[in-house]
C-alpha cells in the first residue's frame, strides 16, 4: 500500500474516533453539572480538559457551556469536534478510491451535518447534547459502515489500528486524571465522588457492561481494572491494545516482520503488560506511573508506524 494512502486512512481513523471521545466525554460532564457549587464547576470543567489532553488555545474562563460550545464547534481549534471531523472528511477525501462509496456518503453526510448546524450563539444543555448524539450515530454508522462494506485487508487494518491506538491513549489519559482525583479514597463511594465514578464509565460507554460483570458495586479498583485490563469490553485498554496488535500482525504478515521488528516488540511488550497484570499490584506500585508508561508506549507505536510504513526510506523497505 502506497504510503499517502496508509497516513490517510489512520489518520481519518483516528480523527473520528477523537471526536466521538470528545463528544462523550463532553456530554456526560453537561449532564452531570445540575445542582453544583462554583467551586465543583471549576474542578469539573479544569478535568475535563485535562482528560482530553490539555488541547491548546482551550483554556477554562468559568463559563461552561462556552467552553462545551468551544470544545465542540470551533473550527479555529484544532482539537474541536467539528475540527477533527474536518480532518477526517479531508483524508478520506484523499483517499475516495481506497474507501466504499457507503463510507464516503456517511463521512461526508456527518460532515455536512455539523459544520451546517443551527445552533444558538450561545447554546443552552439540550441543544447541545442534541448535537452531540448526532456526532455519536455519525461515529457509530460510519464504523459500521466500514466494517460492512470494505474489504478487510491492509487498508481496513490501518483503519483500525488508527482507531485502537487512539482509543488506547485517550482512555488511558482519562483514567489517568480520574485516579489523579479521587483514588485516594478506597472504600465505598459516597455522595459527589460516587457520581463522578459513574460519570467516567459513561465516558467510555461502559457503565452497563461494568454493572453486569461486578453488579452496580461501584469501587474505584474494580472500575480502574474494568476499563484497563479487561479484554472483552471494546473501550477497555487491554482490547484496544489486543486489537492494535492484530491489525500489526495483518499488516507487515510474514515478509515484513524483519522490517517491522522494533514495531512489533514494541506492541508486543504493551500487549504483555496488560495482559499479565494485577489491579492491586499496579495500585500498589502506582497507578499513574502505570498509565503514563501506556501513553508513552502508544507514541513510540505510532512513532515507529510512521517510520516503517509511512515516511520509510526505499533501502528500509528493500531490506524488509
Amino acid at each position: 500500500m502506497l504510503s499517502r494512502v496508509a497516513d490517510s486512512l489512520y489518520w481519518m481513523s483516528r480523527y473520528l474516533e477523537r471526536a466521538e471521545h470528545t463528544a462523550r466525554i463532553v456530554d456526560v460532564n453537561l449532564n452531570l453539572m445540575l445542582d453544583e457549587s462554583a467551586s465543583s464547576v471549576d474542578r469539573r470543567w479544569q478535568r475535563v480538559l485535562r482528560s482530553l489532553g490539555t488541547p491548546p488555545k482551550i483554556t477554562w474562563d468559568g463559563d461552561p457551556y462556552r467552553l462545551a460550545s468551544t470544545l465542540i464547534f470551533d473550527p479555529e481549534k484544532r482539537a474541536s469536534i467539528v475540527s477533527c471531523i474536518m480532518f477526517a472528511r479531508e483524508n478520506a477525501r484523499q483517499v475516495r478510491e481506497q474507501i466504499s462509496s457507503e463510507q464516503w456518503q456517511e463521512l461526508n453526510r456527518l460532515y455536512h451535518e455539523v459544520t451546517g448546524a443551527n445552533v444558538d450563539e450561545n447554546p443552552h444543555g439540550s441543544q447541545l447534547s442534541d448535537f452531540l448524539q448526532i456526532v455519536h450515530d455519525g461515529a457509530y454508522l460510519f464504523q459500521g459502515v466500514t466494517d460492512s462494506t470494505m474489504s478487510h485487508g491492509e487498508g481496513w487494518q490501518f483503519i483500525q489500528f488508527g482507531r485502537y491506538i487512539e482509543r488506547a491513549s485517550a482512555t488511558a489519559t482519562l483514567l489517568d486524571v480520574y485516579t489523579s482525583e479521587f483514588l485516594t479514597h478506597p472504600d465505598r463511594l459516597e455522595g459527589n465522588e460516587y457520581l463522578e465514578w459513574i460519570g467516567l464509565l459513561r465516558s467510555c460507554t461502559a457503565f452497563e457492561a461494568y454493572c453486569r460483570v461486578y453488579t452496580a458495586d461501584l469501587h474505584p479498583e474494580r472500575i480502574l481494572e474494568f476499563l484497563l485490563l479487561n479484554k472483552e469490553f471494546p473501550h477497555s485498554v487491554g482490547y484496544a491494545i489486543d486489537t492494535l496488535q492484530y491489525a500489526l500482525e495483518a499488516i507487515h504478515g510474514e515478509g515484513g516482520k524483519r522490517r517491522a521488528a522494533t514495531l512489533t516488540r514494541l506492541a508486543g511488550r504493551l500487549q504483555s503488560s496488560l495482559s499479565f497484570a494485577d489491579v492491586s499490584e499496579i495500585v500498589g506500585q502506582g497507578v499513574n506511573a502505570y498509565l503514563h508508561g501506556i501513553q508513552r508506549q502508544c507514541q513510540e507505536i505510532h512513532q515507529n508506524i510512521y517510520q516503517v510504513y509511512i515516511n520509510y526510506s526505499i533501502d528500509s523497505a528493500l531490506a524488509g
